[in-house]
């Protein structure tokens, strides 16, 4: 079992095992483990072996498929399920790392990925590369424009794409990371970068890092905050 090293978890009272993520879809420093998920954050189980018992025998969902590996990592806008207690979560940003919205149903038919960038490859077609690590192809003769920086709201089980929102002023951003992380508000200005200064996007009069930004919503957000 791979560890983190101790004097990256904490000083806490009771010394608990803080199990490394797998490398996976979310990068190491934005993502947690199933088991501390299920063991720490969301307290279905008081020890490790306990969480282990409940992530072997298929009982959570990531993102509408089981996940067996008590490693696998989850991380920004991933979608739990644990169907025998009748609980969904998503993982939302907050200033020590993620926390876990409690979602309806119908909530977690929807996942949201943020467009990191585009690239075409052969035959003509159109990858994005999400902020999750995953790819999806677009048909070399789709109508549909995507851009970096927009949002594709997809079907967390089979990847398709639902819909998209684009990062435009007036539609609603959520800050996920900096000193203003899970700061929800409309997107009032976006400053170009310079060659001394990086793009800044104005939220409610709060300015911040443009990469910093999550479009979340048109006039509302569509997932719960």
């Amino acid at each position: 079992m791979a560890h983190t090293k101790r004097i990256a978890v904490g000083s806490d009272k009771e010394h608990v095992w803080a199990v490394t993520p797998a490398p996976g879809h979310h990068s190491k420093g934005k993502c947690i483990s199933l088991l501390a998920l299920i063991r720490d954050k969301l307290k279905y189980a008081d020890k490790s072996r306990e969480a282990m018992k409940i992530i072997n025998n298929g009982m959570v969902l990531v993102n509408g498929n089981p996940r067996k590996d008590y490693k696998y990592n989850i991380g920004l806008m991933d979608v739990i399920s644990i169907p025998k207690a009748k609980k969904n979560f998503r993982a939302m940003p907050n200033k020590k790392g993620l926390t876990f919205k409690e979602i309806s149903d119908d909530e977690t038919k929807v996942k949201l990925c943020k467009i990191l960038d585009k690239s075409i490859i052969k035959g003509g077609a159109i990858q994005l590369n999400l902020h999750d690590g995953t790819n999806i192809i677009i048909p070399k003769d789709s109508d549909k424009k995507y851009y970096t920086k927009d949002t594709v709201i997809i079907d967390p089980k089979d990847k398709k794409i639902l819909d998209s929102i684009e990062f435009n002023i007036g539609n609603t951003g959520l800050v996920v990371s900096g000193r203003h992380t899970g700061k929800v508000g409309k997107i009032e200005e976006i400053i170009k970068a310079t060659a001394t200064r990086k793009s800044l996007t104005v939220i409610d009069g709060m300015p911040t890092l443009t990469d910093y930004v999550f479009v979340i919503g048109k006039d509302k957000p569509m997932i719960s905050v």
